[in-house]
């Protein structure tokens, strides 16, 4: 199932794509679980690329671009849900590296309007057998660029930074620490 990107002129880079709290998804308090911001966020990134044709169906070695792990994860949370409904999850890339990925995410109102939650995630590309840093593909790289930050954007072409050296993803040392 693909779930399309929210229309609207809310966010000036990046995609909205829709998620849903559920009632059991909110705590004793009646708010969202703190860990189910992360949750809805990888959800809908994971939409975001299944759409774009990234699929996973098990196998590893097929994976592709799949084949990723998590270096670095970091939420605040802004403001409570506590409401079940509709709701979005704004979507953006703050840096693509060779082998590394960071991408940025707001859980705000289905418009946009309001921030529940941000943060941003590092992800490192590897091989399925080495489970070594390995590159994007160009297919990835053209649609992670696509969702650059305007300013991130700007900011990797004036310092000259080239993919690949963020820390860490040389040595492999975050693929060894997934």
């Amino acid at each position: 199932m693909s779930v399309e990107p929210l229309q609207t002129s809310t966010v000036p880079y990046g995609e909205l794509v829709p998620v849903t709290v559920h009632f059991d998804d909110l705590d004793a308090l009646g708010m969202l679980h703190n860990s189910r911001y992360p949750l809805l966020a990888e959800r809908a990134w994971s939409e975001y690329w299944h759409g774009q044709g990234f699929t996973f169906d098990g196998d590893w070695a097929a994976a592709g671009d799949m084949c990723n792990v998590i270096k670095e994860m970091k939420v605040s949370y802004e403001r409570p849900i506590t409401r079940p409904g509709r709701y979005a999850a704004h979507l953006w890339v703050e840096r693509l590296g060779r082998t590394g990925l960071t991408y940025g995410f707001r859980l705000c109102s289905a418009d946009g309007t309001e921030t529940y939650a941000q943060g941003h995630r590092v992800l490192v590309r590897v091989d399925a057998q080495t489970l070594r840093p390995t590159p994007w593909s160009d297919r990835a790289r053209a649609i992670a660029d696509r969702l650059l930050r305007p300013e991130a954007a700007d900011a990797g072409t004036e310092a000259g930074t080239e993919a690949g050296t963020e820390a860490g993803t040389e040595t492999g040392t975050e693929a060894e620490a997934a």
